[in-house]
């Protein structure tokens, strides 16, 4: 399991090698990945920057038991979550999740939860720097479904 809050941008392509390269040779069959990046727009607006801000500790601990939570619901061999933190400018990735498992199946749907499960559970604060100057706080995530 690993979990990283990063304050510079990250390369998800080499997270995920990295990630498979740390795990037995021949151990997974399937991994299922997911980047999230920072659109230029949110509610109508341009946006040309966002601060991320967390609760150091608690945000990593929250994050490892979601982690915990996939592991008990899906038969999978491990987990990756990298999230940023800081300022993100627009293309940048805020966010991976990725998982590693015998079949495809469990690895999609754990992939999945990871995503969903850390945008409702982990403690993320958004402020936003509009195309105006004008700063704003995000008072709600997007749904996933």
């Amino acid at each position: 399991m690993a979990v990283k809050l990063e304050e510079e941008s990250f390369d998800p392509a080499a997270e995920i090698a990295r990630f498979e390269a740390s795990l037995p040779v021949g151990s997974f069959g399937a991994t299922a990945s997911f980047v999230g990046t920072m659109r230029n727009h949110n509610e109508g607006d341009s946006v040309t920057a966002m601060t991320l801000e967390h609760y150091p500790g608690m945000t990593e601990n929250q994050l490892e038991a979601v982690i915990e939570d996939a592991k008990k619901q899906w038969d999978i061999i491990d987990a990756l979550i990298v999230h940023r933190v800081g300022e993100i400018l627009p293309g940048n990735p805020i966010v991976l999740t990725a998982v590693c498992s015998a079949h495809r199946a469990a690895a999609f749907d754990a992939c999945r939860f990871l995503m969903e499960a850390l945008k409702s559970r982990a403690t993320f604060w958004k402020k936003e720097t509009l195309a105006s100057g004008e700063q704003r706080w995000v008072e709600k995530n997007t749904p996933g479904y």
